[in-house]
């Protein structure tokens, strides 16, 4: 309204999962209200008058506190006069530690934030995407993991909360649903449901163009319901894509994990979704586990090599306070964690490129998701979830769907021409 005061600017800059970026758009949410929010801190830097008047930093320390303590030192840079909320995983040890470079910080959480009372509104960072947070917390208690030392036990949220919440993305024009959470696969494990009963329900009961892509999930809670997620993946709606987090392909390193999976487990349900033509199966892998020996370590190259994924995360070990991890003892040197995340790195590039050279010669539809680091260049998205890189003439707008043809194939993305 005309003559209304002006509200002051917020940036909320989140980092780490899915699961936290869409934590970030409920607390943009939230302060929308009593400030004009924006998303992260690039459209405020260039001009001094713009600068924010507060920060919401949504830390992720899962591969430890330097990242997040960064962040805080730059946003302190930036605007030094700025209210500073900070939420997300913030353990113990970091708080100890950013004290040590401000008292100015106010934590939070997201029940503080009373975000179960959230408004109804639609601000998110993209257009396009929507994230929907469908739990919290987990039931596993990974001896290296520090971020159930702040999320805690699962609390799964309601179906029918999450159906309304998709169906009003939807109508709202987002193609794109992410269902998140620090581990959706034992979605609805503490109100006897599960995953792919949820994804059936929202399939039936919302229509549309857009596609979902499923959150990570823990192997020993999708083994219970595998053939009914299977059934999910033959909807065009979902994407042909699962994040499935083996960590190690050791049986020793995965007990001394506290995983409760076995690495057989694993490659059970990877042969079960390579089955699906195409499909982009997803894994993580920790090198330089406590008492990790090289039989260890070749034990996972050798679930890599059987179970060919086209994405992995590979993580070098590092021992996060309060944690069972941390005072073990057999630490495995540097060096050595170097050299076997080096090698484990180059044998994973090699099976993707691979596995991404399956598409060479198809033609599909892609979806441009954003332009590329190179003038010219975008990325769009296949239906199995790879980035396909291709170049055009005139501006291509996120959105825009293209019949392509695929010309060639990188470790990291697919390559091609628009027909």
């Amino acid at each position: 309204m005309e003559g209304a005061p002006k509200k002051p600017l917020l940036a909320v800059i989140s980092q780490g999962c899915a699961a936290n970026f869409g934590d970030g758009e409920k607390i943009a949410r939230v302060f929308a209200d009593e400030y004009h929010v924006v998303f992260g801190m690039t459209e405020t830097q260039t001009n001094e008058a713009q600068l924010p008047q507060a920060f919401v930093l949504n830390v992720c320390t899962v591969k430890g506190n330097a990242g997040a303590l960064k962040l805080l030192r730059e946003t302190l840079s930036t605007a030094p006069e700025a209210k500073i909320f900070i939420t997300g995983c913030a353990p113990k040890d970091f708080r100890e530690a950013a004290a040590k470079i401000t008292d100015k910080v106010v934590y939070t959480s997201l029940r503080e934030l009373g975000l179960s009372k959230q408004p109804l509104n639609t601000l998110r960072e993209s257009p396009l995407v929507g994230i929907v947070n469908i739990e919290e917390g987990c039931l596993d208690a990974c001896a290296y993991c520090s971020t159930r030392l702040v999320k805690g036990r699962l609390r799964s949220y309601p179906a029918a909360d999450i159906l309304q919440q998709v169906k009003r993305l939807v109508n709202d024009g987002c193609i794109e649903i992410q269902l998140t959470g620090q581990d959706c696969g034992c979605y609805g494990f503490d109100t006897g449901t599960n995953l792919a009963e949820l994804v059936q329900q929202i399939l039936a009961e919302v229509p549309g163009n857009y596609k979902m892509r499923l959150g990570m999930g823990n192997p020993r809670h999708m083994m219970q319901y595998l053939d009914k997620l299977i059934e999910c993946f033959k909807d065009d709606r979902v994407y042909k894509f699962i994040h499935l987090p083996v960590q190690s392909g050791s049986e020793n390193i995965l007990r001394a994990m506290n995983r409760k999976h076995s690495a057989a487990d694993y490659v059970m349900l990877a042969e079960a979704f390579n089955q699906i033509p195409l499909f982009t199966l997803s894994t993580d892998l920790i090198v330089g586990f406590p008492g990790e020996s090289e039989q260890d370590f070749n034990d996972t190259l050798d679930i890599l090599e059987k179970t060919r994924p086209t994405v992995c995360n590979i993580t070098r070990f590092v021992a996060r306070p309060n944690t069972p991890a941390y005072n073990m003892l057999a630490a495995v040197p540097d060096q050595v964690k170097h050299t076997r995340s080096a090698a484990l790195a180059e044998a994973f590039q090699k099976i993707a490129t691979e596995n991404n050279a399956r598409w060479i010669g198809l033609t599909e539809t892609v979806v441009i998701e954003k332009p590329g680091y190179r003038k010219g260049t975008y990325i769009a998205r296949n239906a199995a979830y790879r980035p396909v890189a291709i170049t055009s003439d005139r501006p291509l707008q996120p959105g825009e769907r293209f019949t392509v043809t695929i010309t060639d194939a990188e470790p990291f993305a697919l390559i091609g021409r628009i027909n």
